[in-house]
């Protein structure tokens, strides 16, 4: 796992806290790609204030797409649920499209029973060296990675589980929730790209905004393809943790702050 070097030695950050004068380049913002569980959630839960943000975006006519780790089995359930024009899952293994209970596999898998079964195999080889860790509830809701909870985790730990992933041609990653064993190469920054060259073509870099929190948002704040992105104030946490930084930081955390962001585009 990669440790920013200035972090490392005290140096500051591109961190930049999201304010009235540090707005005017979200004026353009037309698609907000975002995650769900500590970006969108206060405690675990949807807010009456977050559901009428989402409801004012869509009627200021500004696109909302979920990006998340949850399962494929949460995910078809929310994105037809919630006022959003679709969702990932899976951090990119797939794609639902608000309207349709049918996904989208954005991760290319011939055989989906032998891919789980493989998945297994690599839980039971991080079992044998971390007994502890127990697969997530949601696992059975899978189909392209496996997941197990990341609570009682130290950082350490979850840096020998990447390497041993990593070893066994395996991608890993986590969130505040949830660690993912996942194909290599699966990542939120590849999904959404796919998802808006297919289905969102019109918008440009500079109207596609992009929130997140943890370290399993981290693609989705490389400037190379999301030049202007956001994280919640609790991504501060995991700052020490990620190469690519939000280009901004809002001054609430969780649901709150995207509130805050919304406010501001509003």
């Amino acid at each position: 796992m990669y440790i920013n070097p200035n972090v490392a030695a005290g140096h500051p950050t591109n961190l930049q806290r999201l304010s009235q004068d540090a707005v005017a380049g979200l004026s353009n913002i037309r698609l907000i790609a975002t995650d769900m569980d500590g970006t969108l959630t206060k405690q675990g839960k949807f807010s009456a204030a977050l559901l009428q943000a989402l409801e004012d975006l869509t009627t200021a006519g500004i696109t909302v797409l979920i990006v998340t780790g949850r399962s494929a089995g949460w995910v078809s359930g929310l994105s037809s649920l919630m006022p959003v024009a679709g969702a990932i899952a899976e951090n990119g293994g797939l794609f639902y499209p608000a309207g349709s209970e049918h996904p989208v596999l954005l991760t290319a898998i011939a055989e989906l029973t032998e891919h789980r079964q493989k998945l297994a195999v690599v839980f039971q080889e991080l079992q044998l060296k971390f007994p502890q860790i127990q697969e997530s509830g949601d696992n059975r809701f899978r189909i392209t990675d496996w997941t197990f909870d990341v609570a009682g985790l130290t950082l350490d730990e979850l840096q020998i589980m990447g390497n041993l992933c990593q070893q066994m041609g395996w991608g890993f990653t986590y969130s505040n929730v949830q660690c993912h064993i996942k194909p290599q190469g699966q990542e939120k920054a590849i999904a959404l790209l796919q998802v808006l060259q297919k289905y969102f073509p019109h918008y440009f870099s500079n109207q596609v905004l992009t929130v997140g929190d943890s370290p399993n948002d981290e693609s989705l704040f490389d400037r190379r393809y999301f030049p202007i992105s956001v994280g919640v104030a609790n991504v501060l946490k995991y700052v020490d943790q990620l190469q690519h930084q939000p280009s901004y930081v809002t001054t609430a955390a969780e649901g709150e702050g995207f509130c805050e962001l919304c406010s501001y585009i509003l």
